[in-house]
């Protein structure tokens, strides 16, 4: 069945078309201004032809939907009605349902959520410790995110590793522009960082993570700091960005620390720190570590990260391998002879797991 695989991001649109597990073409629009935006969307699909079923990467499926599902009149509606849950991301996914609808009229699609990996979560890793009316009032619980990337790491680092996934007590780390990790036994994530929204859990790129609730309240109230400017702070001027003063963009925050930027130095190390702090945690919740999996844009392309983070887990059995870690490409073994951990990058494929979770639904009749 030939796959084509949409991932909208809060800025950019992703595009691929797959064939079994082959991929036949990709693109990557940057800037895309959304459903009035179909020349960039119909190029691609000029030359992609014999398109069976399209499968979309949505944020967030809220608290009905829990797994891939056929994006039928229902479903759409529900989603337009909880995209304040991720009002950065589901707008313009669902605008993108109506873009690739409108040129591929009468092709079934598939909605596909980062949040249903997580939907494992037992409650005590689920539940927030609030007014248990609030909880059920409203839906707040952790609903994780980066599911359908976490899923496939899981997956995909079994295969390399020659185990069975059911065996195996893992750590996926998803670090990117947005980072999160998950905590996995026998292929069912049983914790994740990430909770109600996207902003919490590890430092990013942009994003705060974690903090203290009490001190921004105490910031709305005594610091002169409103609502929307706090929000904003949050996400887009927080992290690596906000400490080291540059773009937060890793490979500059370590150029600038590399030249003697003392807030720069800061920065990787309170990134690393959190970092740290957060796989040990997730080890717990996992009930020990098998594995240790590292996948995204500074997952698979900073030894740096890796490096550091190695060391601060060598308590856990975690060793990697100085010269495999300098020269890691795409998916490989990274761990020393005999750790007690194994350590392995596994290149991002978010396309593969919607195409399959697309196929399973559609299959499913």
């Amino acid at each position: 069945m030939r796959v084509l695989v949409v991932n909208t991001g809060s800025s950019s649109l992703k595009l691929s078309v797959l064939d079994d597990d082959a991929l036949l073409r990709a693109c990557t629009v940057e800037k895309w201004l959304g459903e009035e935006h179909l020349d960039p969307v119909r190029d691609f699909l000029a030359s992609a032809d014999g398109i069976d079923a399209v499968g979309h990467r949505i944020v967030h499926g809220g608290p009905r939907l829990r797994g891939a599902v056929r994006l039928v009149p229902e479903v759409l509606a529900y989603l337009e009605s909880i995209t304040d849950l991720a009002p950065l991301h589901l707008p313009r996914a669902l605008a993108a349902v109506r873009a690739v609808e409108a040129l591929l009229p009468g092709v079934t699609a598939v909605a596909c959520f980062d949040t249903s990996f997580h939907a494992t979560l037992p409650d005590e890793a689920a539940t927030y410790a609030l007014p248990r009316e609030w909880n059920a009032r409203w839906g707040l619980r952790r609903y994780g995110f980066h599911g359908l990337s976490h899923g496939y790491a899981a997956a995909r680092a079994a295969e390399l590793l020659g185990r069975p996934l059911s065996d195996l007590r893992m750590v996926t780390c998803h670090l990117g522009a947005g980072a999160s990790l998950a905590a996995i036994r026998g292929g069912r994530s049983v914790d994740t960082t990430m909770g109600f929204t996207p902003l919490a859990g590890l430092v990013m790129v942009t994003r705060s993570g974690s903090v203290d609730p009490g001190m921004l309240l105490w910031l709305l109230r005594h610091g002169g700091i409103e609502p929307g400017e706090l929000g904003d702070a949050l996400e887009h001027r927080s992290g690596l960005a906000g400490l080291s003063g540059t773009s937060g963009d890793l490979r500059e925050v370590l150029v600038a620390r590399d030249t003697g930027d003392a807030d720069a130095a800061l920065a990787f190390d309170v990134f690393c720190h959190r970092l740290a702090r957060e796989v040990a945690g997730m080890a717990a919740s996992a009930g020990g570590l098998d594995a240790l999996v590292l996948t995204g844009g500074i997952g698979e392309h900073s030894p740096e990260v890796r490096a550091d983070l190695a060391e601060r887990l060598r308590f856990l059995g975690v060793a990697v391998h100085p010269r495999r870690n300098a020269a890691a490409i795409g998916d490989c073994d990274l761990s020393t002879e005999g750790a007690q951990v194994s350590t392995v990058v596994v290149a991002a494929r978010e396309d593969l797991e919607v195409a399959r979770q697309t196929i399973a639904v559609l299959g499913s009749g």
